[in-house]
């Protein structure tokens, strides 16, 4: 093509919601050396078929709340809706799709006079072919225009077909086959053919005394409607996308839906769980199974999953209870045109006489139907997609045909279908305007060659060989695996100026502190930006971790977790922010459950993800739940260290010490040599044998895997420093514990100044251990200073409690303990770790002759879960067993 003016320009073509929001962003990412043409005949912007109503009382089928036209903020159309269309609206209110059409407009025309964006011309003509041109394309148009482009974007939709039409309908003006370009007649009947959501809207338009209107489908099922409240999506079954074939997904399907209708009261959460879930389902289908699908269930799908907001149901209901909607089940035999009235006849025999028949059955979704898809199908570049729907596309919307990946050709919205089945709502549509438009702002930059991604598809700038470094990595850290910063170490020598890896780095070792360098991988990160094209994300990443690193704990945090926010599928991210065996963690407790289970509608049925929801689950105490998903996690993936984890704790939770044992022994000699924190592996296997009063067993391990010539760092405090407490105050353990070897290992920090108050009761649990009631004194000191109120309200009693036992003061103990028992979530960790202040009021309220108490105690702990050891305990403390050993 040359040097001229076709290099900086990008046709789009068709101007519904999903070219005008591509054209939207392309304005704002490209300056005004470049030009956007958006082409489409129709007389409006925006709006398409779907939001072309003029008709205030057609609203869209999603609430307000999901449908802000762009990913990063959701919350963005409702506040468009209460300064332009109504100041009360709400999060759950339906708006009109006329408004939505008038508010994707408004984000072109805002867009199109900011100084500095690229230039928009918008081009009311047909586009009727395309064509290879140099390096780019050639856009022809219906005038007789040629328009020169560097990259083209398809979002023409799908349009209505009438093939269904028999012999005198079909060329009959009475046969209204647009129904949003032309109109329905104002007197006499109507027949509208299909029963979907058009439908429904039509019918409420056309209603009138003295008018019946006629429906007629095959299945005569009309969509379902919304519930309000909503409650919560329902997460599917695990392994749902690894199901073979279409019977054995049909068969999960009707259990998870009236599993959910059992607990929820609501078929609706289950399918919308499905959601993230959706394409993965659909593309692990055959191709044999896609079509029977499409012949068999996707009218079932229809009607469930894209459901009528409450009010619209409230309407066409009383057009039905006042005796003006007649619906028929079959379909149009044949059609006698006479001057007075269409005469149709049904397939089942019934005759009706109507002034118009009203085309409600959608677009076709077909090359076939459209003259310009047809015209590029012969050319080679485009092809059908999969099930014959739309056209063949990749992941991030590049048009598979016979044009290299490198030209930028790609497409948005329905013409996806057949890749991604659910692609014509705005949730879907925003999301690919994006990729798309950042596809074709790179190629206009001169970047032809598709970046790599990570796992989740997440995009790194940097070259292919630095991106498997810094993959394997990752992969390391979602299995909790050694060698994390190591490999990204490798990432950042294969490319110097990889950000991604550097900041990653930045943000782990500032987090796990296992090294010093934090600093400078900072300072590299912030240099390496300074000369490269980053993704938002990318962006966001740095930004997060540069203020989680410059700024104090509360701010740090809330920067990354509105990072995890905006990006839920940084699973990087998510690692620092949700607690693990690491003991880390922007969160706990509910805060924890909440933002794992937020990250379901990002994640589907991904191991990694189950695994974390898998140790949330039996936080909850929902055993089986967590079982299920732990062993879900472990077949995909048998190094899942988060799985591991969370089964390790049903295990012991539910007092299955035995089969625990041996599981967890069989999992550390295998996988165990790779796992990072290997030694709370080994903790969990002491505590079942700790459980099962084997105590030559503990003693064992703990000089095996747990003393500090084989464990480090602030896990000897977590690990080998709680178990050899337990040990004592549970009686187990009673000459002279290795203590002091272990304080000696322990990071100083972690005894004097502990960074949370997760290492603090970590830290004062080994300081009694060592009988160091003067430094459990001036750890107290510390905790009441704090601006934390979880030191000063649970870290500084339990200090308190911990120099009474270690002076003696059993009484005393008892009481401060009490406290401290009742309000240690807020510590962190897990229940099984907190438990050891638990063992201690025990040990104490038995010192103080309180044994009715201990015996009350242990007995609320036996109805939990069998335990020799507690067992014991109990008998010693009533009298009825052996004494103390």
């Amino acid at each position: 093509m040359g040097s001229n003016e076709g290099d900086c320009r990008v046709v789009v073509v068709g101007a519904g919601a999903g070219g005008t929001l591509v054209a939207t962003h392309l304005l704002t990412a490209l300056s005004s050396r470049f030009r956007v043409e958006l082409v489409d005949p129709a007389p409006t912007t925006g709006r398409g078929q779907a939001y072309s109503t003029t008709d205030e009382r057609h609203l869209l089928n999603v609430p307000a709340s999901g449908m802000s036209a762009f990913p990063r903020d959701p919350e963005h159309f409702l506040r468009w809706l209460r300064t332009h269309h109504d100041p009360g609206f709400q999060p759950h209110d339906f708006a009109p799709r006329a408004a939505f059409g008038r508010y994707v407009e408004s984000l072109l025309t805002a867009a199109s006079e900011f100084p500095g964006n690229a230039r928009l011309v918008r081009r009311r003509a047909e586009v009727v072919d395309i064509t290879p041109a140099g390096t780019g394309f050639a856009v022809e148009l219906a005038d007789g225009e040629r328009l020169e482009a560097r990259a083209v974007v398809l979002a023409t939709g799908s349009r209505p077909g009438t093939h269904w039409a028999p012999p005198g309908l079909a060329d009959d003006p009475r046969l209204v086959a647009d129904p949003w370009t032309q109109p329905i007649p104002e007197d006499g009947d109507v027949l509208m053919l299909g029963s979907g959501l058009t439908m429904v809207d039509l019918a409420i338009s056309a209603d009138r005394p003295g008018r019946t209107v006629h429906v007629v489908s095959r299945n005569d099922v009309v969509p379902q409607r919304h519930v309000l409240p909503t409650t919560p999506p329902v997460a599917p079954p695990p392994g749902i996308t690894r199901l073979q074939g279409l019977d054995a997904l049909r068969t999960t399907l009707e259990t998870h839906v009236a599993s959910t209708q059992e607990t929820t009261g609501d078929w609706r959460p289950a399918i919308d769980g499905l959601r993230p879930v959706t394409a993965q389902l659909w593309r692990g289908l055959s191709e044999a199974d896609k079509r029977r699908f499409l012949a068999e269930d996707a009218r079932t799908w229809d009607v469930h999953r894209h459901r009528m907001a409450p009010i619209t149901h409230e309407r066409l209901e009383a057009v039905a209870s006042a005796g003006r909607l007649a619906r028929h089940r079959g379909t149009i035999a044949a059609v006698r045109p006479e001057a007075d009235a269409l005469h149709v006849r049904l397939d089942d025999g019934t005759e009706l006489a109507v002034a118009a028949v009203v085309n409600c059955t959608g677009p076709v979704g077909t090359i076939a139907s459209d003259p310009l898809l047809t015209r590029l199908a012969r050319s080679g570049l485009v092809r059908p997609g999969p099930a014959g729907l739309g056209i063949d596309t990749a992941d991030d919307g590049r048009i598979v045909g016979t044009l290299p990946e490198t030209r930028p050709f790609l497409a948005v919205g329905a013409l996806r279908r057949g890749n991604l089945w659910e692609s014509t709502a705005m949730p879907e549509i925003r999301e690919q305007a994006y990729d798309v438009a950042r596809v074709v702002t790179r190629s206009m930059h001169g970047e032809a060659r598709r970046r790599p991604t990570d796992p989740y598809g997440l995009t790194l700038s940097t070259n292919r060989r630095a991106a498997r470094r810094y993959n394997a990595a990752l992969g390391r850290l979602l299995r909790l695996q050694d060698g994390v910063e190591e490999g990204l170490t490798a990432a950042v020598s294969a490319d110097p100026d990889f950000v991604q890896a550097h900041a990653a780095l930045a943000l782990l070792g500032h987090e796990w502190g296992a090294n010093t360098h934090w600093r400078a991988s900072l300072r590299a990160a912030h240099g390496a930006a300074a000369g490269r094209h980053l993704d938002d994300r990318e962006c966001s990443f740095l930004d997060a971790v540069t203020t989680r690193l410059r700024s104090d704990e509360a701010t740090g945090a809330a920067a990354l977790l509105r990072h995890v926010r905006l990006f839920p599928r940084d699973a990087l991210a998510v690692s620092v922010a949700v607690p693990t065996v690491a003991f880390g963690g922007l969160t706990s407790g509910s805060q924890t459950a909440e933002l794992v289970e937020s990250l379901g509608r990002s994640y589907g049925d991904d191991w990694w993800y189950a695994g974390q929801l898998a140790f949330v689950r039996q936080d909850q105490e929902r055993w089986s739940e967590a079982e299920d998903l732990a062993s879900y996690a472990l077949s995909v993936e048998p190094a899942s260290g988060h799985a591991v984890h969370a089964r390790a704790h049903v295990f012991y939770e539910t007092g299955e010490h035995s089969a625990g044992l041996a599981w967890l022994d069989d999992w550390i000699r295998t996988r165990g040599p790779e796992a990072n924190h290997r030694s709370h592996f080994s903790w969990h296997a002491a505590l079942h044998e700790l459980m099962q009063d084997d105590v030559e067993a503990v003693r064992r391990r703990y000089d095996r895997e747990l003393a500090p010539s084989v464990v480090g760092g602030s896990r000897v405090v977590v690990d080998s420093g709680s178990l050899l407490w337990r040990g004592r105050v549970t009686g187990s353990w009673t000459e002279q514990l290795p203590v002091r070897e272990v304080r000696a290992a322990a990071p100083r920090e972690w005894l004097t100044a502990p960074p949370t108050p997760f290492a603090a009761l970590h830290g004062a649990v080994l300081l009694a251990a060592d009988g160091d009631a003067a430094a459990l004194r001036t750890l107290r000191a510390t905790a009441v200073g704090s601006e934390d109120a979880v030191f000063r309200d649970v870290v500084a009693p339990l200090c308190d409690g911990l120099v009474s036992v270690v002076e003696e003061r059993w009484n005393a103990a008892c009481a401060t303990l009490a406290g401290v028992v009742s309000t240690m979530e807020p510590l962190g960790g897990s229940k099984a770790q907190r438990e050891v202040v638990e063992d201690t009021l025990v040990h104490a309220l038995a010192m103080a002759g309180r044994t009715t108490e201990a015996a009350d105690l242990l007995d609320r702990r036996l109805s939990r879960r069998s335990s020799a050891l507690d067992a014991r305990r109990r008998a010693v403390v009533t009298g009825s067993g052996t004494s103390v050993r």
